[in-house]
């Protein structure tokens, strides 16, 4: 497909989305070198708007830029996910500790559409959209509680965090604990139940500590 008509900015946008998805859905597994030339000439497009989509995707840590090396897709580093992790723990406390003092009507019926939406996947099998509403649950609470743009800050910094929850997803690993935690998390928020809310939400982001040595045992070339 040819994209000679496009403008830099949308040729741009179209090369990263491509790339990215790609890397998180493991087309390109971590370690894997790819080259500007290379994608370029797959897109039909020119080197300057790839070499622009490379350096985002390298700020994000999906990529590494190697001088006189080359480029590979990133290793999984675990203490960043750890740290995303971390970060995420203690912020989504605090934002389910709000929800349960004071949550609009509306957010309340998108979670619980959301949910729904989930169940369905998990019959379909479909886990990269059970992970896009995975995201999107936890959206909602932040957008619900006027925090959206702690929610943005959150994920410039949660790559790598992501990039492991999609491998277990993939993997088939407790999708039935993650959506019955949601469905928890849900009926505390409904109930008001401030402290027990957040012990739910505590829970449910310390599932991917117990299975990450599991991932790092079956995928060990994937991770430092």
């Amino acid at each position: 497909m040819a994209f000679n008509q496009k403008t830099r900015g949308s040729t741009r946008a179209y090369s990263y989305n491509m790339l990215k998805e790609r890397i998180l859905h493991l087309e390109l597994e971590p370690g894997t070198k790819i080259s500007e030339k290379e994608i370029a000439n797959e897109l039909q497009v020119s080197r300057t708007p790839v070499r622009e989509a490379f350096m985002k995707l390298a700020e994000e840590e999906l990529l590494d830029i190697i001088p006189q090396s080359g480029t590979i897709v990133s290793h999984i580093n675990l203490e960043h996910v750890e740290e995303g992790r971390f970060m995420r723990e203690k912020m989504e406390k605090e934002i389910v500790m709000l929800a349960c003092t004071s949550f609009p009507d509306e957010y309340m019926f998108k979670l619980e559409t959301n949910i729904a939406m989930q169940e369905v996947c998990i019959g379909k099998k479909n886990f990269y959209r059970l992970f896009e509403l995975d995201e999107e649950f936890h959206q909602i609470l932040f957008q619900g509680t006027g925090k959206l743009r702690t929610w943005k800050m959150l994920q410039q910094l949660n790559m790598p965090f992501n990039r492991l929850r999609l491998l277990r997803l993939a993997e088939d690993s407790n999708l039935e604990v993650i959506i019955s935690q949601h469905k928890e998390i849900l009926r505390l928020v409904t109930e008001r139940q401030t402290e027990e809310a957040a012990q739910v939400m505590e829970a449910h982001l310390r599932l991917v500590v117990f299975e990450q040595e599991i991932l790092k045992e079956k995928y060990p070339h994937y991770f430092i």
